[in-house]
């Protein structure tokens, strides 16, 4: 089958390439996924588990890419709850190959069934940008109703599924992000938008939640934001600066299946609107990882074509 991968650390996106690789083996409670549409994370090829397992070994050649929508084609030993031909979507471990192939293992338990009327190319964009800001937003955050959310770098996957999310429990929500940013911001329904670039950061005044996917300087100034009893989230890094009389939590996505099935509903319902920006085929992967490839929304690798009457 084919696949992308990566062999060399220090060569960043360009060690990536377009390769041969043997059919994946269905481990006990796996399923193998012919896979429909991918997302990935620029960020992963600098992540432990792109390039170690979970005891820490080598596993290079290994394939990048954690989000995908397919088909079921395999079950392993003791797998319930799928079944072959079932059309499914989600994530993929991050210490194993991953979504960026014609076919990938995953655990079945990482996996949500996928309605027939919602394409794979949106649902690929769902898995993480989802997962992640509903954690980070009502799991770490505990935002409510009525509450003010700062949300950084909306123009992206996570941040316009987290403006969504929050505007929809009654929540104010600032968002931060490039001029060029602006109009989708405001299309997405921010109370107030500011450009980090123009802007000052403490024009926000105080929030109850800081929800940061930019680490860096911009997440140390956000601590002086949260006001007593908030919250700062991050996604990006261990936050060095704590928030004086609140709380700040780093965490990383978790699977989770009945949240990605509420998550689909809420698409089904015109609720939930996740933003696919570039879709590209399998051969272009390598540039689409290049860090000075910015597009709004997230970037969908098509992979597989859907059979006859079969959406896509």
């Amino acid at each position: 089958m084919q696949a992308i991968t990566v062999r060399d650390r220090a060569a960043g996106a360009g060690g990536l390439s377009l390769t041969e690789m043997p059919y994946p083996h269905a481990a006990e409670n796996d399923v193998i996924v012919r896979v429909h549409a991918a997302g990935f994370t620029p960020g992963e090829l600098d992540w432990p588990g792109t390039w170690s397992d979970r005891a820490g070994r080598d596993r290079t050649p290994s394939v990048p890419g954690h989000e995908l929508s397919g088909v079921v084609a395999e079950l392993g030993y003791g797998t319930t709850g799928l079944t072959v031909g079932q059309r499914v979507f989600g994530l993929t471990d991050w210490t194993r190959n991953g979504s960026l192939a014609e076919y990938t293992a995953v655990e079945a338990r990482n996996l949500a069934p996928l309605p027939a009327d919602v394409d794979h190319t949106t649902a690929a964009a769902l898995p993480i940008s989802g997962l992640t800001a509903w954690q980070g937003l009502f799991d770490h955050g505990r935002l409510a109703t009525g509450q003010t959310v700062l949300i950084h770098g909306i123009a992206g996957g996570v941040g316009s599924i987290a403006v969504q999310l929050a505007r929809e429990v009654g929540a104010r929500v600032i968002g931060t992000g490039r001029a060029a940013d602006r109009h989708g911001a405001l299309g997405l329904g921010v109370d107030l938008f500011l450009d980090l670039q123009a802007d000052q950061l403490e024009d926000a005044g105080e929030v109850d939640v800081v929800f940061d996917v930019i680490g860096g300087e911009v997440l140390d100034r956000s601590a002086a934001l949260v006001r007593a009893g908030g919250t700062l989230v991050t996604i990006a890094m261990p936050p060095t600066v704590q928030p004086k009389d609140g709380r700040a939590v780093f965490f990383v996505v978790e699977p989770d299946r009945a949240l990605l099935m509420d998550l689909t509903r809420r698409l089904r319902d015109g609720r939930l609107k996740p933003i696919v920006g570039a879709v590209r085929p399998l051969a272009e992967a390598p540039a689409a990882f290049a860090p000075d490839r910015r597009t709004p929304g997230k970037t969908i690798i098509r992979i597989t074509e859907g059979r006859v009457g079969e959406p896509s």
